[in-house]
């Protein structure tokens, strides 16, 4: 039976369960689970962090910890009890763990191994701790070190600062939120700066000394030198050196180390040094030989400087060399380093070049003890210490010294009968009293033990030696007193011996008879001859006899002439010793009580380290002095005293007053003083308002804590010893102290008076007398006597420092002991905040009021939550919160809003401390709102007047809620303090909810207030510190455990403030729209379905009120526009306004509510727009995430931008979104795209002076210059994409402008660019771009690609391959179809992502160019490939049975052609299929489209090479070869076995016409083939002859097999029509008859039959037929002509497509334009087909028949019903209509000609015409013949001419002579015909079913007429309207209707 545990409530687990069995749950070793019951051996419960799954476990799993429960029953939560930092430091690595692993998929390795090594360093000190074998000082320490840790581990992986108090977390509600903002400020302060040390040690390690010439052993003396002062600021550091110039010690690193101990900062300047000194040990002279004497003698040997600011870069041990110079005298030895710091260069030269003293220098920073902790090695190692001189910046008590530092300076000596300079060496000796030498008390230096004499330099031959050398004795100070030391002078001999010779003696004595030691300064000693050793010994006699030349008896006979003396510098420093004789003088007082008077006068003259080393003994003096004679020293007693205690202020004294406080305490005994001391201080008080100078009095209130301390010490011993007499007295006594004090206090004066100078003295030291008084005066007395004296202050205060001292004084008196009291802060707190609000109001000293209120509301916090509070207590912490409330509420929110709303100070200190400041006031305002109960509220609300001050307090705290919710408030990393301020935030928000339902509502509606309340949830709900969803579940729990969530209290607060509102609804639609839209987008569940029923509500309200609600709907729109951009919202989202089905929640979906209204068909198509802009924007947000840009992003932004426009009609988001994609076009080097974008724009622009506002990143300018900007743009921008006649047309528009404005600098800067333009269009290769059909398929693509298929341009030189790739890239999880049929309705539902990629044929508009010969191919290649609507894909298949010997008969083809939305190029690199129609092609139709391309081919390769274009001729050699040879071996032969026998023709009744037309296409190839072989051997170079001979053989063969003796009539009469078509396409066209030595001539035809070429199925077809084919096609291996097959799509739908030929080109006619019907008929016909790229097979692209209504002469263009039977018609139209008629019966008629002819038919087509009159054999009567009707075509085909000559001129002259026609016609109609023949537009904007306007024709593609010269072109501009219009409206008055209101345009 499962029974609750009562203890075992946590646990952790010790291994692994897989939780096999029933109800297992399965646990991970080191898991914490929370157990629930058990049941014989096992536990159910939960693992911590997932308590939603619960299960049964073993018990034996489990390691019990004991826990502290909280909210026992069904929601209890359990805590471990254990170490708080254990348990942050569990949970933290857990929370790590998972953010670590993230670090290395991120590739943050850097971060990820720097983790790992803190991660585990964690786990081993937490293994410490956990074993709790550690003392105290070690846990201590192992816990900082882990929470430093913790905190750079949160730091670097942005988790949140976690506040602490001695290393625990701080529960927020645990503390005052002041407190806690002062933790988190402290926190994130340490983080920031440490604080600057104010100590700084110098380490030097000594390496090695380089040099060439050693060979002697050397000291090395280093010090630091002040070069500002020049003077030594620390002793010296000595190392020895061994002959090789290493460390003679290397074991001993104290030999070899030192610290430079207490360096203040002022000591890190420039001009402070390192000092080296190397001296070496040896002979005299360097180079004398080693045998010559054995005396070894200290001689100089270099010097080395380095400045200490070079260091202070290095942070770590760098090694330095440091060059070692020496002196080119000897006697300039002692200033040889001064000489280098001043570059004196004259005087010192490098020792040798490669001498170098190797050593490592590092500054340190920090106390000593600091840095015994931080470089525990260096210390356990061994470092010696070497002092500054004298004490450092700050003297400790209790440190004991005792130096005497004694620098040989120089001396005079004579010669001594010598004929050279001595060499002088000095010994030196330490000697005690009784004359014994003291043993090691003479140092050279730190680094190496004393010893018991030192030996100075020797200077070779100098009389006047100066040495400068400094030596430590650190004697005893016990042994100072009678000791003394002797300086013994040798001459050193460099004879053989080598001697050293005695020849006199110094002495000096340590200490004077009166107790005084050596003063400091330089001594001239006397120096006394002495030659024997043995006269030394006698101390007492040499002692009598004066020792320096300043005590110097006149009459003194022994000493040695004046000339020679001996000078030397003694320093001492020390703790015990003084050379200060008034010192002494006090100290001995009862000696000499003569000297009191001066002694005491004196006092303030003597130098504080000497008062303060003996301080105690000062003290006693002094109280001894005033208890033996108070009457007579009591003032100057008392002005020592104040002396003295003010001493102790100064920093380097400071550290003494614990000295003093405890000699209070402990020794103090004068139990009289207090009566002199109060006397004193109230004489000088009384004096204060009087007296001329205040200086002195001033320094007494300044010493008034510790006279305070004397007095209250002195009373207690009095009473002590008394028990507790004259207690009256002293009150009094003190009561009249206060009332002086009170009445100094009272005055007002200004300023710069010296009374108020002394009142703010007194203040500054006021508080510090409290606690003393405590210690006798009851806590009510004192408070009364402190509120007495601030009370006194003059309210008016004009002195403003006067007013910060005020502040400080209170300051300190809140943080006092007595403030902590409630009896006495009850006292005190009125007038604390009577100060306060005074200030506040006046925003005064802020930072000093801030830190008040915060102690203040941090003390109130305490006594909530203390221990010991006791039932009276609560009642005096409420008023104390009322009377604050009371006070400062108002004036705190003034105060915020005031300093926040300020502008920023500059300095970056300054803003710091105002952040600060604006910090703490709101940690205050927290506070304060938290203290605040139920009754504090109702206080406050009804403590109002009258509403306007309720709305405005309102008003005002609403306001302030804002500005706390601001990201910025706080740190980032502060998550635990907003989570308390929006606590604090919400639960006043719900107090003051009530207020405004309860005073703002119905009549007394007030709209600012409400609005502000609204706009503050708003931004609540939508912090980001409180959305829980991007939080880790372990923080997102905790919250939740401490707050709930807080945006689902404030929702269902806005929900129901929003129902009590009623009709005043209407004032917040639209405004509030926006606002609670944004609400609605957060992710949580339950906030949306309280929120969403809102927006019904509004809806039924606006509907009421306008009958509609297109105000919601607009501002819907807009806000969900820019909130999804920002990336809010999510698909869920979508379906709750979408959904029937009512979701979770008490709220069904918004469309079911509206369901139930009467507006709802309305309200639903709202929800459905809503929703589909919401799919497109959710696609948007989800594309823009990705990195680069790619076809996702730029597909998603035109479906957006086209709902914009054609759904919502939403101008100014439309052009918004143009631009967007403007931008992504032109990242991704689109410019092509870019332009057409950005032409959008342009469109809706006109050009007017009206002036456009300010716009995305257009500056304020008219419409005018905002359009000529975008045109120049787009022309740039189609310049670099290679699409020059796009440019040409912008420019020439621009050029009109400029025109009309007469602005001809600018027209020609245009027109210079237009030529440009023109130039690269015949100059630049462009390359030709491939077309993919696209298919998305499957749920899993975004809403703008779903189950759509589109087709796409290509980049630069991509191919299928390279394309699938791509895409692929992009949809990363799509599966490629390997078929190219249409999927099925499971790929359509399929969860996953289908793509289907094949290529696809483009389908040109533009014939009339492409149909012309002579046109270059660079212009060509422009109108094949531009503006594509239309796309062609052909499949060959076999229907019914397949015949083996002729696969032809059964090969159809299935065509499908897919029409576009829009073409291709425009706004986007791929556009959606509209329209896909499918037709299948007879294998008759397709072998008549197979000639007919290969006949088109022909002739175009002829006319190039009649025309010069080809380089060579080897295209149509082989293109010959090809069709020759196929037809020779069978090729043609398969079309007549299969379609010319009886068996076909009896089947197939209804082809007989087709079969006909075959057989005219092939007589008409064997005619080409003929002429083509004529033009052939006129061009065929010599070595290619035999080629051409067999050529010609096997065109016989051919013609023969074909049966073909002489060719038919109506060929012979047109022996090749050059029109790119068969003849039943020429109907009307002149047929240009060419000889082959004629000229260029150009053909016209009306009907256009576009070249393609079959794909044929490689895997379908065999082997023969497919050579078959390929030789009816007349493949051959030419490079460029040749037309290869297709792989069969059905094999691989993806396999790659290489271009065709661009030679195969066809001429269009030049009519192009009749009627609107024409231009209608023009804008359907989507079948023209267009030559095929490049190097791939392509769709036989085929015209099929057209109707007879297309076919009709140019007179029945007007009615194409008319009867064809007209009799104006010559006999041969009449039979060519009817065969027109019969021959269009062709299964596939869809295709429509977007032509018609206008000119009469001058020449009957070859089925026509029986005459051959016309024909003539004749070249050259043929080559005139066609140039004139090349020249007359181009002049009559304009129906707008009206050029039409009479019917009857057609019957009787069919063709006038070539000279007159041309002439004639041209004359008249040139012109006109010219301006109407145009070619479409380049391009095309919108969609299909505008009208095309028409583009003019290049001049250059006009062919001139030879007789006269052309009549001059008119202006390109004539028949343009105003812009670059593309809806094709050719009437310039005619106005264009514009696509979108103009509501924004002044965008």
């Amino acid at each position: 039976m499962w029974i609750p545990t009562e203890h075992e409530k946590y646990g952790v687990v010790l291994a692994s369960f897989r939780g096999t069995v029933q109800h297992g749950l399965p646990l991970e070793i080191g898991d914490t689970v929370q157990i629930l019951e058990k049941c014989e051996g096992w536990y159910r419960g939960f693992i911590l962090k997932n308590p939603n799954i619960k299960g049964i476990f073993p018990s034996s799993y489990i390691h019990l910890k004991s826990a502290h429960v909280k909210n026992k029953g069904q929601f209890e939560t359990v805590i471990p009890v254990e170490d708080s930092v254990i348990t942050e430091m569990t949970s933290t690595l857990r929370d790590w763990g998972a953010m670590w692993k993230q670090l290395y998929v991120k590739n943050e390795g850097d971060l990820f191994h720097r983790l790992w090594h803190v991660m585990n360093e964690i786990l081993d000190l937490r293994r410490q701790v956990l074993v709790g074998h550690l003392t105290h000082d070690r846990m201590r320490d192992v816990k900082q070190h882990i929470t430093a840790r913790l905190d750079w581990g949160n730091e670097q992986l942005g988790l949140d600062l976690v506040p602490r108090r001695e290393f625990s977390m701080v529960d927020p509600d645990e503390i005052s939120v002041t407190e806690l903002y002062r933790l988190m400020e402290h926190r994130h302060r340490k983080k920031e700066t440490p604080a600057p040390a104010s100590t700084h040690h110098l380490f030097v390690h000594v390496k090695s000394l380089m040099s060439a010439n050693l060979g002697e052993e050397l000291e090395v003396f280093f010090h630091i030198y002040d070069g500002r002062e020049n003077r030594p600021l620390s002793e010296r550091f000595f190392v020895k050196l061994n002959k090789s110039g290493l460390p003679k010690s290397p074991e001993k690193t104290e030999r070899q180390c030192t610290l430079f101990v207490d360096l203040g900062s002022s000591d890190l300047r420039k001009d402070v040094y390192i000092v080296v000194h190397i001296v070496r040990i040896g002979r005299m002279g360097a180079g004398e030989k080693k045998n010559l004497c054995s005396v070894q003698y200290r001689r100089p040997f270099g010097c080395a400087v380095v400045s200490i600011a070079d260091l202070l870069t290095a942070d770590s041990k760098d090694d330095h060399l440091l060059k070692v110079y020496a002196c080119n005298t000897e006697s300039e030895w002692h200033q040889i380093h001064e000489n280098l710091i001043k570059k004196a260069n004259s005087r010192y030269n490098l020792s040798g070049s490669n001498t170098g003293l190797a050593v490592a220098l590092q500054l340190l920073h920090g106390d000593i003890e600091q840095l015994r902790r931080e470089y525990m090695v260096l210390f356990t190692r061994g470092v010696s210490i070497t002092r500054k001189l004298g004490f450092s910046d700050v003297i400790m008590p209790g440190e004991m010294r005792n130096d005497l530092y004694i620098t040989l300076e120089k001396g005079e000596f004579e010669k001594g009968g010598k004929s050279v300079a001595r060499n002088v060496e000095i010994t030196v000796y330490v000697l005690d009293i009784d004359g014994q030498i003291l043993k090691s008390h003479v140092a050279a230096g730190a680094g190496e033990p004393g010893s018991d004499e030192y030996h100075s330099l020797v200077l070779y031959h100098n009389n006047s030696p100066r040495w400068a050398e400094q030596i430590k004795l650190p004697i005893p100070v016990d042994m100072f007193r009678g000791s003394h030391v002797r300086f013994e002078f040798r001459h050193c001999s460099t004879k053989d011996k080598g001697e050293k010779k005695l020849f006199g003696y110094s002495f000096v004595p340590l200490m004077q008879e009166d107790g005084r030691t050596l003063p400091d300064g330089t001594h001239e000693l006397i120096i006394h001859k002495c030659e024997e050793n043995t006269s030394l010994a006698d101390c007492p006699r040499y002692l009598k006899m004066p020792f320096s030349k300043a005590n110097l008896p006149s009459n003194n006979q022994t000493l040695k002439g004046p000339k020679e003396s001996f000078w030397i510098t003694s320093f001492l420093c020390s703790t015990k010793l003084t050379q200060n004789g008034d010192m002494l003088d006090l100290l001995k007082w009862r000696a000499h009580p003569e000297r009191i008077n001066d002694s005491l006068s004196k006092l303030k003259e003597i130098d504080g380290s000497e008062i303060v080393k003996f301080l105690q003994d000062t003290l006693d003096t002094l109280f001894g002095i005033l208890d033996e004679s108070s009457q007579r020293y009591g003032l100057k007693v008392f002005d020592s005293l104040v002396h003295i205690i003010n001493l102790l202020q100064d920093s380097k004294f400071q550290h003494f007053k614990p000295v003093m406080d405890t000699y209070i305490e402990s020794h103090f005994a004068g139990a009289l003083s207090y009566r002199d001391l109060i006397k004193v201080l109230k004489w000088y008080v009384d004096r204060i308002v009087d007296a001329e100078h205040q200086d002195h009095i001033q320094q007494v209130l300044k010493a008034s804590e510790y006279i305070f301390k004397y007095i209250i010490q002195s009373r207690r011993l009095f009473s002590l010893a008394t028990g507790g007499q004259n207690e009256e007295e002293f009150r009094v006594c003190i009561h009249e102290l206060f009332m002086s004090i009170r009445f100094f206090l009272s005055q007002e004066n200004k300023s710069t008076s010296p009374v108020a100078q002394t009142q703010a003295v007194f203040l500054r030291t006021f508080p510090a007398v409290y606690g003393e008084l405590l210690k006798i005066f009851t806590v009510r007395e004192v408070a009364g006597f402190v509120r007495e004296t601030l009370g006194s202050l003059p309210t008016a205060v004009h002195a403003d420092c006067l007013e910060a001292v005020k502040l400080q004084c209170i300051t300190k008196t809140v943080e006092s002991q007595l403030y902590i009291n409630p009896e006495s802060r009850c006292i005190l707190l009125p007038v604390v905040l009577r100060v306060l609000q005074a200030h506040m109001q006046e925003q005064k000293d802020l930072v000093m009021c801030a830190r008040i209120l915060t102690s203040m509301l941090s003390l109130i916090k305490k006594e909530e939550n203390g221990t010991a509070v006791s039932v009276t207590v609560e009642p005096v912490v409420s008023e104390e919160v009322e009377l604050i409330v009371e006070s400062l509420l108002g004036v705190l929110l003034r105060t915020i809003l005031e300093i926040s709303n300020r502008p920023q100070p500059a300095g970056p200190a300054m803003r710091l401390q105002f952040q600060d400041v604006t910090g703490e006031f709101v940690a205050c305002l927290l506070a304060l709102l938290r203290q605040m109960s139920d009754r504090h509220y109702q206080q406050l609300l009804q403590a109002f007047s009258s509403k306007d001050n309720l709305r405005d307090f309102l008003l005002q705290i609403f306001t302030v809620f804002r500005i706390l919710i601001r990201p910025e408030m706080f740190s980032k990393d502060w998550t635990v303090m907003r989570l308390v301020t929006n606590n604090v935030i919400i639960t006043t928000v719900l107090y003051l909810s009530d207020a405004l339902r309860k005073n703002f509502l119905n009549d007394k509606f007030d709209y600012k207030v409400w609005d502000s309340y609204f706009y503050l949830s708003v931004i609540f709900i939508n912090q980001p510190c409180l959305q829980l969803e991007s939080f880790s579940p372990s923080k997102r729990k905790k919250i939740l455990e401490k707050y709930g969530d807080m945006r689902v209290m404030m929702g269902c607060e806005i929900f129901s403030m929003w129902q009590n509102l009623g009709e005043h609804k209407l004032n917040f639609i639209p405004a509030m729209i926006g606002p609670f839209l944004e609400v609605t987008l957060v992710p949580q569940p339950d906030l949306r379905n309280v929120m969403i029923p809102i927006f019904h509500d509004m809806m039924d309200w606006e509907q009421r009120r306008s009958g509609n609600f297109k105000q919601v709907e607009a501002k819907l729109i807009d806000k969900l526009d820019s909130l999804m951009s920002e990336g809010k919202g999510d698909e869920t989202y979508r379906e709750l306004f979408n959904s029937i089905i009512p979701l979770f929640g008490p709220y069904p979906s918004l469309l079911k509510k509206i369901e139930r209204e009467t507006w709802r068909e309305s309200g639903i198509s709202l929800i459905a727009t809503v929703t589909r802009l919401m799919e497109r924007l959710l696609d948007y947000r989800d594309c823009m995430k990705l990195g680069e840009v790619d076809g996702k992003k730029i597909g998603c932004t035109v479906s957006l931008l086209n709902f914009y426009k054609t759904e919502l009609n939403k101008e100014e988001m439309y052009i918004r979104y143009i631009h967007k994609l403007y931008d992504l076009h032109f990242k991704a080097q689109n410019y092509t795209e870019a332009s057409y974008t950005l032409l959008l724009y342009d469109e809706l622009l006109e050009w007017s002076e009206r002036p456009l506002r300010e716009f995305l990143n257009y500056p304020m300018q008219s419409e005018w210059q905002r359009k000529e900007y975008l045109h120049l743009t787009i022309v740039q921008n189609f310049d670099r994409g290679k699409c020059w006649e796009n440019g040409i047309i912008l420019c020439r528009e621009l050029a009109d402008q400029y025109e009309s404005y007469y602005d001809y600098r600018n027209l020609s800067k245009m027109r210079m660019m237009e030529a440009s333009l023109y130039d690269k269009i015949m100059d630049q290769q462009r390359l030709e771009p491939e077309f993919f059909r696209v298919g998305f398929y499957g749920k899993k693509f975004p809403f703008f690609l779903r189950n759509k298929e589109f087709v796409c341009r290509g980049h630069d030189y991509e191919r299928l391959e390279a394309f699938q790739q791509r895409m692929l890239n992009e949809f990363p999880h799509a599966i490629a179809m390997q078929h190219v049929n249409q999927p099925d309705q499971t790929i359509y539902q399929a969860d996953a992502q289908y793509l289907q990629i094949y290529a696809v044929t483009p389908i040109p508009e533009s014939q009339d160019v492409l149909q012309r010969d002579g046109v270059p191919d660079n212009i060509k290649s422009f109108y094949k490939f531009n503006h594509i609507w239309r796309f062609r894909y052909d499949r060959p298949f076999h229907k019914g049975t397949k015949d083996k010997e002729n696969e032809f008969k059964s090969l159809w083809v299935e065509r499908t052609t897919l029409t576009l939305v829009q073409s291709l190029p425009g706004i986007s690199r791929w556009f959606e299929v509209d329209k896909r129609e499918l037709v299948e092609v007879s294998p008759l139709e397709n072998a008549i489209e197979v000639i007919e391309n290969k006949n088109l081919q022909l002739r175009t390769l002829i006319t190039q090479c009649q025309s010069r274009q080809m380089q060579n001729i080897n295209p149509l050699t082989m293109c010959l070869n090809g069709v020759i040879d196929a037809a020779v071996n069978g090729g043609l032969a398969r079309y007549q076995e299969a379609f010319f026998v009886k068996d076909y023709i009896m089947n197939h009744p209804e082809d007989g016409d087709k079969i006909g037309r075959l057989r005219e296409l092939m007589f008409e190839q064997a005619h080409i083939l003929e002429y083509g072989l004529a033009v052939h051997e006129k061009f065929v170079p010599q070595d290619m002859r035999p080629l051409h001979k067999k050529l010609v053989d096997q065109f016989h063969l051919m013609k023969s097999s074909l049966g073909i003796q002489e060719f038919p009539a109506y060929v012979r009469a047109s022996p090749v029509h050059f029109t790119n078509g068969s003849p039943r396409t020429c109907r009307n066209s002149v047929p240009n008859i060419i000889s082959p030595d004629g000229g260029r001539g150009v053909a016209r035809r009306s009907l256009p039959s576009y070249p393609a070429v079959n794909r044929y199925s490689s895997s379908s077809l065999s082997s023969q037929a497919s050579n078959e084919v390929s030789n009816i096609t007349g493949q051959s291996e030419s490079s460029d002509e040749v037309f290869n097959m297709q792989p069969s799509p059905s094999t691989s739908s993806l396999s790659s497509n290489h271009s065709a030929s661009p030679n195969v080109t066809s001429s269009a006619p030049s009519s192009a334009r009749g009627s609107p019907q024409m231009a209608e008929k023009h804008k359907h016909s989507r079948e023209n087909a267009c030559l095929s790229p490049r190097d791939r097979p392509v769709s036989a692209i085929f015209p099929n028949p057209m109707d007879p209504a297309q076919r009709a002469p140019p007179h029945q263009i007007g009615d194409a019903t008319l009867p064809r039977s007209d009799p104006n018609l010559s006999a041969p139209d009449k039979a060519g209509s009817s065969a027109k008629n019969m021959r269009s019966q062709s299964p596939v008629s869809a295709s429509r000609s977007p032509q018609k002819t206008t000119v009469p038919p001058f020449t009957p087509s070859p089925t026509e015409c029986q005459s051959t009159s016309l024909v003539s054999n004749s070249p050259v009567l043929s080559g005139s013949y066609s140039s004139g009707i090349s020249s007359l075509s181009r002049c009559s085909v304009s129906e707008a001419s009206g050029t039409e000559l009479p019917a009857g001129d057609h019957a009787s002259h069919p063709l006038p002579p070539p000279g007159t026609l041309p002439n004639s016609v041209s004359s008249s109609s040139d012109e006109p015909i010219r301006r109407e023949n145009k070619t479409p537009p380049p391009y095309s904007v919108y969609e299909r079913n505008n009208p095309r306007r028409p583009v003019p024709l290049p001049h250059s593609l006009s062919i001139p007429p030879q007789t006269d010269p052309p009549a001059l072109p008119p202006k390109p501009h004539q028949l343009r309207t105003g812009s670059m219009k593309l809806d094709g409206t050719s009437d310039p008055r005619v106005p264009r209707p514009r696509p979108l209101p103009r509501k924004v345009s002044q965008l």
